[in-house]
């Protein structure tokens, strides 16, 4: 039996219980698994990382959405164009979990607390927050100050790109960089408040189908909202409380260069 014919995906599945219903496919896995410790020790980690997520998650997948989001979100309970949104969101809830073990049944590499958030372009929000926040003095690509930083990102990754201005919670804009986003592009936003902790702000043109949903994820010390509105894509990471970030994220939805003036809530 060559190494090629049990990939990662096939294990991944025979982790996650996927292969119950298909005696063949399991039993070739379990032989393989007998066969070859090393690929053995990996399965029984990949299997304690994701008990070990959900339990830690666990507390987060009840927590209601927010009234004002969840007005942002969905509109008022009788709009028609919503009623869609809810059922999707819904549905998301209950699929959560199985999420979190298929996401788990991969190596994701060990770039900062965050290492296995659902939704590639969220990993990739995580990991630059991750490898750019620790700078001391290249932690920007292009700094506040130059006036042309927005419109050289708005042109980079086709997103109108608004720099937000947080100073009402203490964070002063520090720069923005442009960054790789699987086949495309996105721009990383980075923001400091007077004792040096920071928070990045990630835009991107989100792929058709995205789920627009406003969600909040959180691993270890790190934490995220995540959205999508108007063409585009926002996670803003940072290590501060889910209130906090909570209190920034919506600033920064009021603040988008569309639904800002468009559709905010009063």
């Amino acid at each position: 039996m060559d190494r090629e014919s049990i990939a990662d995906e096939l294990l991944s599945a025979w982790v996650d219980g996927e292969l119950d219903g298909q005696p063949e496919q399991r039993e070739r896995v379990e032989a393989w698994l007998r066969e070859h410790p090393q690929d053995a020790a990996r399965v029984r980690q990949w299997a304690a990382d994701r008990d070990a997520l959900r339990a830690r998650l666990a507390s987060e997948l009840d927590a209601p959405l927010p009234p004002r989001l969840r007005a942002m979100v969905l509109g008022p309970p009788w709009a028609p164009s919503r009623r869609w949104l809810r059922a999707a969101m819904a549905a998301g809830l209950l699929l959560v979990g199985g999420v979190i073990g298929a996401l788990l049944g991969r190596q994701w590499p060990a770039a900062g607390p965050v290492a296995a958030m659902s939704g590639g372009w969220v990993q990739r929000a995580a990991f630059a927050h991750s490898v750019y926040v620790p700078e001391p003095r290249h932690a920007v690509e292009v700094r506040a100050q130059e006036e042309h930083l927005a419109r050289w990102l708005t042109r980079r990754i086709d997103v109108p790109v608004k720099l937000f201005d947080l100073r009402e919670f203490g964070f002063e804009l520090v720069g923005g960089r442009l960054l790789p986003d699987g086949p495309g592009k996105s721009a990383q936003l980075m923001y400091q408040d007077a004792q040096g902790l920071r928070v990045t702000v990630y835009l991107r043109k989100p792929d058709e189908g995205t789920d627009a949903a406003f969600r909040y994820e959180r691993q270890g010390d790190l934490g995220m909202f995540y959205w999508v509105e108007s063409g585009a894509g926002y996670a803003l990471v940072g290590t501060l409380s889910k209130e906090q970030l909570l209190a920034l994220a919506e600033s920064i939805y009021r603040q988008h260069p569309v639904a800002g003036a468009a559709s905010a809530p009063k």
